[in-house]
């Protein structure tokens, strides 16, 4: 009874190698799909143009600009931000510590 079960359990482990040895085989040859490799290379351009724009929008006209601008300033009106101030940027919090008077103080 328990050889059954161990040469069972080695027919499925040999199984389970050949399945896995054919999944990787595929998995580890080199994609050449032209698709991919155009969306990769897109990927890199706009890499280098957002890095060469410097944190602005990339290949940005005048009036997209200008378009943005008017957006980010009805945003600052809708929620309440200073003429101004950057609604981008992550709010910033001042706790001040609170005065207690001491607990054992005679009075």
């Amino acid at each position: 009874m328990l050889t059954n079960q161990i040469l069972s359990a080695a027919r499925v482990m040999g199984l389970q190698a050949r399945r896995n040895y054919g999944v990787s085989a595929v998995l580890l040859a080199k994609a050449s799909d032209p698709i991919q490799q155009l969306f990769v290379n897109k990927l890199r351009e706009y890499a280098q143009k957002s890095q060469s724009a410097g944190g602005k929008l990339v290949d940005a006209t005048p009036e997209i600009e200008r378009e943005l601008k008017q957006e980010m300033e009805k945003l600052a009106k809708q929620y309440g931000g200073a003429q101004g101030e950057d609604m981008t940027a992550f709010p910033t919090f001042k706790f001040e510590e609170p005065k207690i008077d001491p607990i054992n103080a005679s009075a």
